[in-house]
């Protein structure tokens, strides 16, 4: 339950549409529903807007089709991350509506997408946007989670696949789409390098996401963590590694936040 459907329930009680027992029905698991093996927060999307996300991995099938009926039950957004096929199939099974994407191995339950068109050479400037990048092709998975996530929250996202530094004319050709996104998401493996080189082209923030794609010095993601944390471009900030749902959900955010009008400030004497 976000802000809207509560004030559309007070609303429904006030005028008499639906009984107070039946409010206080709704409202009862508010805080929190206790399912013995998992408390959901109900209350979460009260106070940031999103319902708690689901992180798959780890929780048997039955746990996770479980947790996101339940949500999906008071929410009409739901994300789960790090899903496994057969969790996907019984959370379907529960779930009917909801959406198994396998490169992300993402489940979505999406009952008020948002329209988002791929801004256009003439809507450019104007239109909100993120775009993510991938430095590799072995890095999908994680962009492409952070692309979603970022989608299915309401921000419009550009994605660049395979512009990493080992070819650094396939991302520079496209500066001035960098320069006009309110962030960029940087995805990258190996070295890591993508997001300082992003970070150098544009003046919105970079989101940089370490992956664990790499050989056997690449430490599973330790070394392009290093790199980023290490980087000597400003407005570099890092998440932790192939974190894509935290960069797509950062990413939103900051879209969300730039894309509000400022109030002016009074003049000082």
């Amino acid at each position: 339950m976000n802000a809207d459907s509560l004030r559309e329930l007070l609303d429904e009680v006030k005028a008499g549409r639906v009984a107070v027992e039946e409010a206080v029905r709704r409202l009862r698991d508010l805080p929190y529903e206790d399912l013995g093996y998992a408390r959901l927060d109900h209350h979460r999307a009260l106070r940031t807007g999103y319902p708690e996300a689901v992180f798959c991995e780890g929780k048997t099938p039955d746990q996770v089709a479980a947790i996101i009926e339940r949500l999906s039950a008071r929410h009409p957004r739901v994300i789960g991350t790090r899903a496994s096929e057969d969790a996907a199939k019984a959370t379907i099974d529960l779930v009917p509506d909801a959406r198994y994407h396998a490169l992300p191995r993402m489940i979505v339950v999406d009952r008020a997408p948002v329209e988002l068109e791929a801004p256009t050479a003439e809507t450019q400037g104007t239109t909100p946007f993120v775009v993510v990048c991938s430095g590799g092709t072995s890095d999908l998975p994680v962009a492409e989670e952070a692309a979603l996530t970022t989608e299915v929250l309401g921000t419009r996202v550009v994605r660049l696949w395979d512009v990493g530094v080992a070819g650094i004319h396939r991302l520079i050709e496209h500066h001035a789409l960098l320069g006009d996104a309110r962030a960029i998401v940087a995805v990258a493996g190996m070295e890591g390098a993508l997001p300082s080189i992003a970070a150098g082209l544009a003046a919105c923030p970079v989101i940089a996401v370490p992956t664990s794609v790499g050989y056997g010095a690449s430490l599973g993601g330790l070394a392009a963590l290093l790199t980023m944390v290490n980087s000597c471009a400003p407005g570099v900030a890092v998440v932790n590694i192939d974190n894509g749902f935290g960069a797509g959900y950062v990413a939103h955010m900051i879209a969300k936040a730039a894309a509000v009008p400022q109030v002016a400030q009074p003049e000082r004497s």
